[in-house]
């Protein structure tokens, strides 16, 4: 009998270990090409003299030690979430869109546009309008690039980047002319938001405005509709074989359509945030690379959106640290870029091992059991 309830333990225990562990492929991988990208650097930095020991206690002092660190992290954190969104929601059906610089750019535009016009609205009034009015230009404009994808058979990725450009043109044009405050002389922008309409802070100890529980909100959201509602399983079901799914009956051009401009919307709301709750005003500040730093954010969380989260704070961490990696290490402010970029491209190196290892495979687990 013991013999039995031995072997009963064992068969129990390979099934879990059948369920568990070709599930941590998803997570060993990505962590692997982390790993190796922070190899990579650090010989880059010891090519140019520097210490990769004093690189990274610098990072780690400068995002995470203290609270005043954290209060720059989760700042830099509010707008990547939404960003990140842009990519992933689109990456469900299997198209590449990069453009959520320019959709953030005009929806910050659109906020610091109108906010000055509607000062005389109730606050709870006023910032409901400039909240929807920036998702929609947003979404229109993402939502644009799966149009075209659909009506015209236009390569997203180059459509969205395209598109990017001319956003950050269309919004440069207009802060310098149409509405532009007359009063800002060195920084063109425009009209600032009455006082009274600018977002606080959360009541969390630290000063970070609202953005960032919108752009958690907004992936828990996300997570739902892509893995528990009929939208996200259909959306799913494209993004793995689209003529099956057009066999099947999906509506694949509405998918294609709505989730582009969901995206888009998302990363319209960021764009809100930063005028209404850290500017003040759209201006040039606006494009700070947050759109960009979204594309390794979603790529590093496999387009989950509840992943996304952590990610994205130990990415904006990485941001918070430019500065003082600048002083005390007398680097220029772009060698965050060139660690983020050779984490980048050592995650899209990782796709190739997807399915090549034994030990996370379903079958290597069913002939244990």
């Amino acid at each position: 009998m013991s013999g039995m309830a031995a072997t009963d333990t064992l068969s129990k225990s390979a099934l879990s270990l059948k369920v568990i562990i070709p599930k941590l492929e998803a997570v060993a991988i990505p962590l692997f090409a982390v790993i190796f990208g922070f190899a990579v650097f650090s010989l880059f930095l010891i090519v140019i003299g520097k210490s990769p020991s004093d690189f990274f206690s610098l990072v780690y002092k400068a995002g995470f030690s203290t609270g005043f660190s954290w209060q720059n992290t989760l700042s830099r954190a509010a707008p990547l979430l939404l960003a990140a969104l842009c990519v992933a929601l689109p990456a469900k059906l299997g198209l590449v869109v990069i453009g959520g610089e320019g959709a953030i750019a005009l929806g910050g535009l659109t906020a610091g546009a109108l906010g000055p016009h509607l000062s005389s609205l109730p606050y709870p009034v006023s910032l409901p309008i400039l909240f929807i009015a920036s998702a929609m230009v947003g979404g229109a404009w993402i939502g644009t690039v799966g149009l075209l994808r659909i009506k015209r058979g236009v390569n997203e990725t180059i459509a969205s980047l395209l598109m990017a450009y001319i956003a950050i043109a269309l919004m440069n044009h207009f802060i310098e002319s149409v509405f532009r405050d007359p009063a800002s002389l060195n920084k063109p922008s425009t009209l600032p938001f009455a006082e009274a309409m600018r977002i606080g802070d959360m009541p969390i100890g630290i000063s970070v405005h609202w953005g960032l529980f919108a752009g958690i909100i907004a992936c828990i959201l996300s997570w739902i509709l892509i893995e528990k509602t009929t939208l996200g399983f259909a959306a799913r079901i494209a993004g793995s074989n689209i003529r099956a799914a057009q066999v099947q009956g999906l509506p694949v051009g509405k998918l294609v359509i709505g989730f582009t401009a969901l995206g888009g919307a998302f990363a319209g709301i960021a764009g809100f945030y930063e005028v209404a709750a850290v500017h003040g005003s759209a201006n040039a500040s606006l494009i700070a690379g947050y759109g960009y730093t979204g594309i390794l954010i979603a790529f590093l969380a496999r387009h989950n959106a509840l992943a996304i989260i952590p990610v994205t704070i130990l990415l904006a961490g990485f941001e918070a640290s430019s500065g003082l990696i600048q002083r005390r290490m007398d680097l220029p402010d772009a060698t965050i870029l060139v660690f983020e970029g050779m984490v980048f491209v050592a995650i899209l190196l990782s796709e190739t091992l997807y399915g090549r290892f034994k030990i996370f495979s379903t079958n290597y687990w069913s002939k244990i059991s």
